[in-house]
């Protein structure tokens, strides 16, 4: 089953889908009231993120991850304090634990 990405006017969804028409279908059920902007078919079947592109950098590529997942659970979701949290935890800089705790949100923690 192909794999699409379909944009809407707040999200972008990664989804299978027998065709496109699936994939709009889709879309409208679990955002109805947000306006589909684009969909296309993906050319392979996995979706990958680079952790460079995220600004996650690390000889252990699962540590940001795990530390993340903690902050969070930690924080009970509260985006900022799960910042503040990995801030004190690995020392990073207040850029880089925003693209890590906002880069782990959407995995769950």
């Amino acid at each position: 089953m192909p794999l699409f990405e379909i944009e809407t006017e707040a999200h972008i969804m990664i989804s299978w889908a027998t065709c496109l028409e699936q994939a709009e279908f889709l879309a409208s059920k679990y955002y109805p009231e947000e306006r589909v902007l684009r969909i296309t078919r993906r050319p392979r079947d996995m979706w990958v993120v680079s952790k460079a592109a995220l600004g996650i950098r690390s000889k252990d590529a699962t540590a940001p991850c795990d530390v993340a997942r903690d902050c969070l659970a930690r924080a009970a979701g509260d985006k900022l304090h799960a910042i503040r949290l990995y801030m004190l935890e690995t020392g990073s800089d207040l850029d880089s634990a925003r693209k890590v705790i906002e880069a782990t949100m959407p995995t769950g923690w």
